[in-house]
């Protein structure tokens, strides 16, 4: 395990959050500064960060929802957030270029996977792309096929993990 710290997000991190995104992924699928600020509104506590000192480096986030399944309209509507829900949504796994292959994101998912249990969900849900399927199935993350999403107009499979 590193020595960085992990906490969930509060809204005083939004830009650093906002940030991190815009590195990590191309414009067409990023979530904006405006998203985020939706999200923190709404589900702060799903959002597992990780600092080295004060600086954002990584994070996981998603929301909970009774939907078996993650559809497109749950990253643009935090709203949809169910506090009581049985799935917890994995939208973005995000570690900074410079910080990748060392194990950041695992840390983190394990994080939501362990907070998702405490918490009583029936377990999470994330979409990917091909090249990732291996990678969320050393976590336990069945692949369930080709996705509904458009998201970025690529091809994006759901994976699930069940309790």
């Amino acid at each position: 395990m590193s020595n960085h710290m992990i906490r969930t997000a509060t809204m005083e991190d939004l830009d650093q959050i906002a940030a991190v995104e815009a590195e990590c992924f191309p414009a067409a699928e990023a979530a904006d500064r405006a998203s985020f600020l939706q999200r923190l509104t709404y589900y702060r506590d799903h959002f597992w960060l990780m600092f080295e000192g004060e600086k954002l480096i990584a994070f996981v986030d998603g929301f909970v929802t009774d939907e078996a399944d993650l559809t497109d309209e749950m990253y643009e509507q935090a709203a949809m957030h169910n506090e009581d829900g049985d799935w917890q949504m994995i939208f973005g796994v995000n570690t900074l270029p410079d910080y990748r292959r060392n194990g950041y994101a695992g840390e983190l998912l394990l994080h939501a996977i362990e907070d998702a249990k405490k918490q009583g969900r029936k377990g999470l849900v994330l979409t990917c792309k091909d090249k990732l399927l291996s990678y969320y199935g050393k976590f336990g993350f069945q692949n369930e096929g080709i996705s509904a999403s458009v998201h970025g107009n690529v091809v994006w499979y759901q994976m699930r993990l069940t309790f």
